[in-house]
């Protein structure tokens, strides 16, 4: 039998052939770069604890990217810009040219470096939607169509606010070529559950052969 000893020495190695970024970590933190980056890493190394950070959930997502917004709070307030980046994990949004911040990159022996403008998140309550009907700021609220379709509606105009086409290029597979490793769309749409009048024990025991003469248990639901 395997000692318990050897058995968290094998745990403790698997454990380090696993990149830092798949680890569960409480004290994990999302930044501007995606989890799988060098960059991300670098921010969330092992044995750097960072403060939980606490993210108000948000219900529903009105926001898209592509999508025309002003900026409410900062010192681009007024400002109106487009929306180039979404990261929902922290409740942020990037608009493309405002709430910027400059840093140097570039610095070597003999050269000062060069300061390059970079666009600081912002709270998606920061921002309101633009209305396309006057081109003004407004609340909006989800609501459906006669066909059903779900839609962003302003609440002082009554106007639809389309789907922005950075969106809908982003969530437009017809074009995508199956890869060797993709699974066969065939198999993906093929139906291979059958409803039964019956209970899983017994719908097991046709399916193999299985006879059992005991008699079922009483089986109460409250």
């Amino acid at each position: 039998m395997v000692r318990l000893t050897e058995i968290l020495l094998m745990a403790r190695q698997a454990s380090k052939t696993k990149p830092s970024w798949q680890r569960v970590n409480k004290h994990y933190r999302f930044v501007m770069s995606r989890p799988w980056t060098i960059q991300a890493q670098i921010a969330n190394l092992p044995g750097k604890n960072r403060k939980v950070v606490h993210v108000e959930p948000v219900k529903e997502w009105k926001l898209m990217k592509g999508d025309l917004v002003q900026v409410l709070k900062g010192k681009d307030t007024g400002k109106i810009g487009t929306i180039i980046d979404i990261i929902r994990e922290r409740n942020w949004v990037i608009v493309e040219g405002l709430n910027c911040h400059y840093r140097r990159i570039g610095k070597m022996e003999g050269f000062k470096g060069t300061y390059v403008a970079s666009e600081a998140p912002l709270l998606h309550r920061q921002v309101a939607l633009i209305d396309p009907s006057d081109n003004q700021p407004t609340e909006v609220d989800m609501r459906y169509t006669e066909a059903g379709d779900k839609v962003r509606v302003s609440r002082r105009t009554g106007r639809i606010i389309p789907t922005p086409q950075m969106t809908l290029k982003e969530n437009d597979h017809s074009n995508y070529v199956e890869q060797a490793h993709d699974t066969k769309s065939e198999d993906v749409c093929r139906k291979t559950f059958q409803p039964v009048m019956k209970s899983v024990e017994d719908d097991l025991r046709e399916k193999f052969g299985i006879k059992d003469k005991k008699p079922p248990y009483k089986t109460f639901w409250y």
